[in-house]
Protein backbone atom coordinates (compact mmCIF):
# COMPACT_ATOMS: atom_id res chain seq x y z
CA UNK A 1 0.00 0.00 0.00
CA UNK A 2 3.31 2.27 0.42
CA UNK A 3 6.57 2.53 -0.80
CA UNK A 4 9.18 1.29 2.13
CA UNK A 5 10.07 2.97 4.75
CA UNK A 6 7.08 5.82 4.59
CA UNK A 7 5.72 6.44 8.22
CA UNK A 8 2.19 7.12 7.68
CA UNK A 9 -0.93 8.71 10.10
CA UNK A 10 -3.33 5.59 10.57
CA UNK A 11 -6.34 7.73 10.95
CA UNK A 12 -5.39 9.64 7.85
CA UNK A 13 -4.40 6.28 5.57
CA UNK A 14 -7.90 5.14 6.51
CA UNK A 15 -9.60 8.16 5.60
CA UNK A 16 -7.76 7.70 1.85
CA UNK A 17 -8.67 4.08 1.69
CA UNK A 18 -12.46 5.28 2.71
CA UNK A 19 -12.15 7.96 -0.01
CA UNK A 20 -11.11 5.69 -2.60
CA UNK A 21 -13.66 3.12 -1.76
CA UNK A 22 -16.27 5.41 -2.22
CA UNK A 23 -14.65 6.94 -5.45
CA UNK A 24 -14.48 3.15 -7.12
CA UNK A 25 -18.54 2.61 -5.82
CA UNK A 26 -19.34 5.72 -7.26
CA UNK A 27 -17.54 4.46 -10.44
CA UNK A 28 -19.74 1.11 -10.59
CA UNK A 29 -17.52 -1.19 -8.91
CA UNK A 30 -19.19 -2.82 -6.15
CA UNK A 31 -16.46 -5.59 -5.41
CA UNK A 32 -12.58 -4.82 -5.00
CA UNK A 33 -9.42 -7.53 -3.96
CA UNK A 34 -7.37 -7.04 -1.24
CA UNK A 35 -4.09 -9.37 -0.82
CA UNK A 36 -3.80 -10.96 1.89
CA UNK A 37 -0.73 -7.98 3.53
CA UNK A 38 -3.44 -5.55 2.35
CA UNK A 39 -5.80 -7.29 4.92
CA UNK A 40 -3.15 -7.56 7.93
CA UNK A 41 -2.39 -4.00 7.51
CA UNK A 42 -5.98 -2.34 7.66
CA UNK A 43 -6.59 -4.85 10.44
CA UNK A 44 -3.73 -3.21 12.10
CA UNK A 45 -4.92 0.02 11.73
CA UNK A 46 -8.28 -0.83 13.34
CA UNK A 47 -6.40 -2.34 16.14
CA UNK A 48 -3.73 0.52 16.92
CA UNK A 49 -4.52 3.45 19.10
CA UNK A 50 -3.61 6.92 17.54
CA UNK A 51 0.10 7.13 16.40
CA UNK A 52 1.80 6.31 13.66
CA UNK A 53 3.40 2.87 12.27
CA UNK A 54 5.41 2.54 9.51
CA UNK A 55 4.36 -0.30 6.73
CA UNK A 56 6.98 -2.43 5.62
CA UNK A 57 8.25 -2.23 2.10
CA UNK A 58 6.34 -4.54 -0.41
CA UNK A 59 7.13 -4.75 -4.17
CA UNK A 60 4.18 -3.19 -6.50
CA UNK A 61 4.97 -6.59 -8.89
CA UNK A 62 3.34 -8.72 -6.57
CA UNK A 63 -0.02 -7.26 -7.12
CA UNK A 64 -1.57 -8.50 -10.29
CA UNK A 65 -1.87 -5.93 -12.95
CA UNK A 66 -5.23 -6.35 -13.78
CA UNK A 67 -6.48 -5.31 -10.43
CA UNK A 68 -4.15 -2.21 -9.54
CA UNK A 69 -4.44 -0.62 -5.81
CA UNK A 70 -3.61 3.06 -6.00
CA UNK A 71 -0.71 3.83 -3.23
CA UNK A 72 -1.38 5.73 -0.57
CA UNK A 73 0.21 9.64 -1.16
CA UNK A 74 3.04 10.28 1.37
CA UNK A 75 1.42 12.99 2.91
CA UNK A 76 -2.01 13.38 3.45
CA UNK A 77 -3.69 16.29 5.66
CA UNK A 78 -6.05 15.51 8.32
CA UNK A 79 -9.33 16.69 6.97
CA UNK A 80 -10.12 20.26 8.92
CA UNK A 81 -12.93 19.60 11.83
CA UNK A 82 -16.31 19.89 10.79
CA UNK A 83 -17.67 23.41 11.70
CA UNK A 84 -20.13 22.82 14.53
CA UNK A 85 -23.74 22.67 12.82
CA UNK A 86 -26.82 24.46 14.47
CA UNK A 87 -28.37 22.11 16.39
CA UNK A 88 -32.42 21.88 15.74
CA UNK A 89 -34.19 22.19 19.19
CA UNK A 90 -36.07 19.77 19.82
CA UNK A 91 -40.14 19.86 19.04
CA UNK A 92 -42.20 20.85 21.83
CA UNK A 93 -43.81 17.59 23.72
CA UNK A 94 -47.40 16.85 22.73
CA UNK A 95 -50.49 16.51 24.90
CA UNK A 96 -50.69 13.06 25.24
CA UNK A 97 -54.69 12.27 25.50
CA UNK A 98 -55.22 9.07 27.40
CA UNK A 99 -58.28 6.86 26.08
CA UNK A 100 -61.09 7.74 28.72
CA UNK A 101 -60.96 4.80 31.39
CA UNK A 102 -64.31 2.47 31.08
CA UNK A 103 -67.29 3.48 33.60
CA UNK A 104 -67.27 1.46 36.53
CA UNK A 105 -69.55 -1.61 36.33
CA UNK A 106 -73.88 -1.23 37.42
CA UNK A 107 -75.16 -3.07 40.16
CA UNK A 108 -77.19 -5.03 37.75
CA UNK A 109 -73.99 -5.92 35.20
CA UNK A 110 -72.10 -7.49 38.62
CA UNK A 111 -75.27 -9.11 39.75
CA UNK A 112 -75.43 -10.51 36.28
CA UNK A 113 -71.56 -12.06 36.16
CA UNK A 114 -72.88 -13.51 39.61
CA UNK A 115 -76.24 -14.66 37.70
CA UNK A 116 -73.32 -16.19 35.25
CA UNK A 117 -71.32 -17.78 37.93
CA UNK A 118 -73.77 -19.39 39.93
CA UNK A 119 -75.66 -20.81 36.88
CA UNK A 120 -72.53 -22.98 36.44
CA UNK A 121 -71.31 -23.49 40.50
CA UNK A 122 -69.65 -26.84 40.17
CA UNK A 123 -69.60 -27.01 43.92
CA UNK A 124 -73.83 -27.24 43.75
CA UNK A 125 -73.79 -29.44 40.42
CA UNK A 126 -70.99 -31.52 42.41
CA UNK A 127 -73.39 -33.07 44.83
CA UNK A 128 -76.23 -34.61 42.65
CA UNK A 129 -78.62 -33.89 45.50
CA UNK A 130 -79.81 -30.41 43.47
CA UNK A 131 -81.90 -30.34 40.51
CA UNK A 132 -80.48 -28.89 37.57
CA UNK A 133 -82.24 -25.28 36.82
CA UNK A 134 -80.99 -22.21 38.77
CA UNK A 135 -82.95 -19.95 40.30
CA UNK A 136 -81.11 -16.78 41.25
CA UNK A 137 -82.76 -13.48 42.53
CA UNK A 138 -85.03 -10.44 41.11
CA UNK A 139 -86.10 -6.88 42.66
CA UNK A 140 -84.07 -3.67 42.44
CA UNK A 141 -80.40 -4.10 43.14
CA UNK A 142 -80.05 -0.40 44.98
CA UNK A 143 -82.90 -2.25 47.15
CA UNK A 144 -83.04 -1.09 50.77
CA UNK A 145 -84.29 -3.94 51.96
CA UNK A 146 -83.24 -7.69 51.07
CA UNK A 147 -85.29 -10.71 51.88
CA UNK A 148 -83.87 -14.15 51.67
CA UNK A 149 -85.54 -17.46 51.67
CA UNK A 150 -84.13 -20.94 51.85
CA UNK A 151 -84.38 -22.79 48.47
CA UNK A 152 -86.51 -22.53 45.19
CA UNK A 153 -89.82 -24.93 45.33
CA UNK A 154 -91.35 -26.42 41.78
CA UNK A 155 -93.39 -23.03 41.12
CA UNK A 156 -90.31 -21.08 40.89
CA UNK A 157 -88.24 -23.40 39.31
CA UNK A 158 -90.39 -23.41 36.82
CA UNK A 159 -90.56 -19.18 36.41
CA UNK A 160 -87.25 -18.63 37.38
CA UNK A 161 -87.66 -16.46 39.87
CA UNK A 162 -88.13 -16.79 43.74
CA UNK A 163 -91.10 -16.61 45.51
CA UNK A 164 -93.78 -16.93 42.79
CA UNK A 165 -95.52 -19.51 44.19
CA UNK A 166 -98.16 -19.81 47.16
CA UNK A 167 -95.59 -18.64 49.80
CA UNK A 168 -94.14 -15.75 47.07
CA UNK A 169 -97.96 -14.50 46.77
CA UNK A 170 -98.27 -14.03 50.54
CA UNK A 171 -94.91 -12.07 50.48
CA UNK A 172 -95.27 -9.87 47.88
CA UNK A 173 -98.60 -8.92 50.11
CA UNK A 174 -96.46 -8.32 52.99
CA UNK A 175 -94.19 -6.11 50.73
CA UNK A 176 -97.27 -4.22 49.54
CA UNK A 177 -98.37 -3.60 53.35
CA UNK A 178 -95.24 -2.38 54.15
CA UNK A 179 -95.86 0.25 51.21
CA UNK A 180 -93.40 -1.20 49.22
CA UNK A 181 -93.50 -2.75 45.48
CA UNK A 182 -92.19 -6.41 44.55
CA UNK A 183 -89.95 -4.32 41.82
CA UNK A 184 -88.38 -2.36 44.71
CA UNK A 185 -87.06 -4.51 46.92
CA UNK A 186 -84.33 -7.51 46.68
CA UNK A 187 -85.78 -10.82 46.83
CA UNK A 188 -83.36 -14.18 46.95
CA UNK A 189 -82.56 -17.97 47.98
CA UNK A 190 -79.93 -19.11 49.94
CA UNK A 191 -79.78 -21.90 47.73
CA UNK A 192 -79.87 -21.30 44.16
CA UNK A 193 -81.42 -24.74 43.04
CA UNK A 194 -84.56 -26.85 44.26
CA UNK A 195 -83.76 -30.16 46.30
CA UNK A 196 -84.27 -33.14 44.86
CA UNK A 197 -86.41 -35.64 46.68
CA UNK A 198 -84.64 -38.42 46.91
CA UNK A 199 -87.19 -41.53 46.84
CA UNK A 200 -88.64 -43.88 44.19
CA UNK A 201 -91.75 -41.42 43.18
CA UNK A 202 -91.93 -39.03 41.00
CA UNK A 203 -90.83 -35.34 42.43
CA UNK A 204 -93.59 -33.65 41.21
CA UNK A 205 -94.40 -30.72 42.81
CA UNK A 206 -92.96 -31.90 46.09
CA UNK A 207 -90.36 -29.73 47.68
CA UNK A 208 -87.93 -30.76 50.67
CA UNK A 209 -85.67 -27.55 52.86
CA UNK A 210 -81.94 -27.61 51.79
CA UNK A 211 -79.22 -29.36 53.77
CA UNK A 212 -76.41 -27.15 55.07
CA UNK A 213 -74.11 -28.66 52.98
CA UNK A 214 -76.86 -27.82 50.01
CA UNK A 215 -76.71 -24.06 51.20
CA UNK A 216 -72.98 -23.99 51.60
CA UNK A 217 -72.41 -25.30 47.55
CA UNK A 218 -74.05 -21.68 46.76
CA UNK A 219 -73.01 -19.24 49.75
CA UNK A 220 -70.40 -17.49 48.08
CA UNK A 221 -72.85 -16.51 45.93
CA UNK A 222 -75.40 -14.84 48.33
CA UNK A 223 -72.18 -12.99 50.24
CA UNK A 224 -72.03 -11.17 46.56
CA UNK A 225 -75.22 -10.29 46.15
CA UNK A 226 -75.05 -9.04 49.95
CA UNK A 227 -71.56 -7.03 48.90
CA UNK A 228 -72.92 -5.66 45.87
CA UNK A 229 -76.56 -4.91 47.05
CA UNK A 230 -75.27 -3.79 50.20
CA UNK A 231 -79.08 -3.39 51.51
CA UNK A 232 -79.43 -1.30 54.58
CA UNK A 233 -81.60 -4.36 56.36
CA UNK A 234 -81.94 -7.98 55.34
CA UNK A 235 -84.82 -10.45 56.20
CA UNK A 236 -84.39 -14.08 56.65
CA UNK A 237 -87.56 -16.03 56.14
CA UNK A 238 -87.68 -18.70 58.26
CA UNK A 239 -85.66 -21.01 60.25
CA UNK A 240 -83.36 -22.41 57.31
CA UNK A 241 -82.38 -19.25 55.78
CA UNK A 242 -81.55 -17.65 59.56
CA UNK A 243 -79.25 -20.90 60.16
CA UNK A 244 -78.04 -21.02 56.48
CA UNK A 245 -76.90 -16.68 57.23
CA UNK A 246 -75.73 -17.62 61.02
CA UNK A 247 -74.02 -20.59 60.43
CA UNK A 248 -75.70 -22.07 63.58
CA UNK A 249 -79.17 -23.97 64.81
CA UNK A 250 -82.14 -21.16 64.80
CA UNK A 251 -85.37 -21.13 66.66
CA UNK A 252 -86.97 -18.12 64.68
CA UNK A 253 -89.75 -17.97 67.76
CA UNK A 254 -86.71 -16.99 69.99
CA UNK A 255 -84.73 -14.89 67.57
CA UNK A 256 -87.36 -13.15 65.64
CA UNK A 257 -88.47 -9.63 67.38
CA UNK A 258 -85.09 -8.34 67.91
CA UNK A 259 -82.13 -7.21 65.77
CA UNK A 260 -79.19 -9.55 64.82
CA UNK A 261 -76.35 -8.29 62.20
CA UNK A 262 -74.89 -10.27 59.35
CA UNK A 263 -70.99 -8.81 58.50
CA UNK A 264 -72.01 -5.37 59.62
CA UNK A 265 -75.47 -5.37 58.15
CA UNK A 266 -78.67 -5.29 60.58
CA UNK A 267 -80.99 -9.28 60.30
CA UNK A 268 -84.62 -9.66 61.19
CA UNK A 269 -85.39 -13.10 61.30
CA UNK A 270 -89.03 -14.00 60.95
CA UNK A 271 -91.43 -16.60 59.66
CA UNK A 272 -91.07 -17.99 56.15
CA UNK A 273 -94.28 -17.11 54.41
CA UNK A 274 -94.92 -20.91 54.15
CA UNK A 275 -95.54 -21.43 57.76
CA UNK A 276 -97.72 -18.40 57.90
CA UNK A 277 -99.71 -20.53 55.53
CA UNK A 278 -99.71 -23.81 57.16
CA UNK A 279 -101.16 -21.90 60.20
CA UNK A 280 -104.34 -20.81 58.10
CA UNK A 281 -105.26 -24.61 58.37
CA UNK A 282 -105.49 -24.63 62.10
CA UNK A 283 -108.06 -21.54 61.95
CA UNK A 284 -108.26 -18.16 61.57
CA UNK A 285 -107.36 -16.87 64.95
CA UNK A 286 -104.28 -18.96 65.03
CA UNK A 287 -103.32 -17.75 62.05
CA UNK A 288 -103.58 -14.16 62.73
CA UNK A 289 -101.83 -14.70 65.99
CA UNK A 290 -98.67 -16.13 63.89
CA UNK A 291 -98.85 -12.80 61.04
CA UNK A 292 -99.40 -10.20 63.92
CA UNK A 293 -95.98 -11.42 64.89
CA UNK A 294 -94.29 -11.58 61.28
CA UNK A 295 -96.05 -8.24 60.72
CA UNK A 296 -94.55 -6.57 64.26
CA UNK A 297 -91.27 -7.59 62.55
CA UNK A 298 -91.82 -5.73 59.23
CA UNK A 299 -93.30 -2.66 61.07
CA UNK A 300 -89.54 -2.82 63.03
CA UNK A 301 -87.85 -3.47 59.44
CA UNK A 302 -90.03 -0.11 58.70
CA UNK A 303 -88.60 1.71 61.25
CA UNK A 304 -85.35 0.91 60.72
CA UNK A 305 -85.71 1.91 56.91
CA UNK A 306 -87.37 5.45 58.20
CA UNK A 307 -90.27 4.94 56.92
CA UNK A 308 -93.57 6.56 57.50
CA UNK A 309 -96.60 3.80 59.34
CA UNK A 310 -99.52 4.64 59.38
CA UNK A 311 -102.40 4.01 62.43
CA UNK A 312 -103.78 1.56 59.70
CA UNK A 313 -100.66 0.02 59.52
CA UNK A 314 -99.45 -0.29 62.94
CA UNK A 315 -103.11 -2.15 63.68
CA UNK A 316 -103.01 -4.85 61.00
CA UNK A 317 -104.01 -8.03 62.19
CA UNK A 318 -105.24 -7.06 65.61
CA UNK A 319 -107.91 -8.35 67.33
CA UNK A 320 -110.84 -6.37 66.39
CA UNK A 321 -112.84 -5.35 69.26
Amino acid sequence: MADSGETLNPIAALHVFTAHLEARARAGQTRIWMSDEARTALKEICRMKPGRMVFPARPAASLPASQPVSAIPKSVPSPPPAAPGRVEPLPPLQETKLPPAAPPLSKRDRLAAVTARAELAPAARALGTLRGTMVFATGDPDAAVMFIGEAPGADEEKQGEPFVGVAGQLLTKVIKAMGLERSSVYITNICKFRPIVDDDRPQGSRNRQPTGVEMQSCMEFVLEEISIVRPKVIVALGRTAAEGLLQRDVAVTRLRGQWLEFQGTPLMVTFHPSYLKRKEDEGEAVAFAEKRKHWEDMLMVMERLEMSITEKQRGYFLPKS
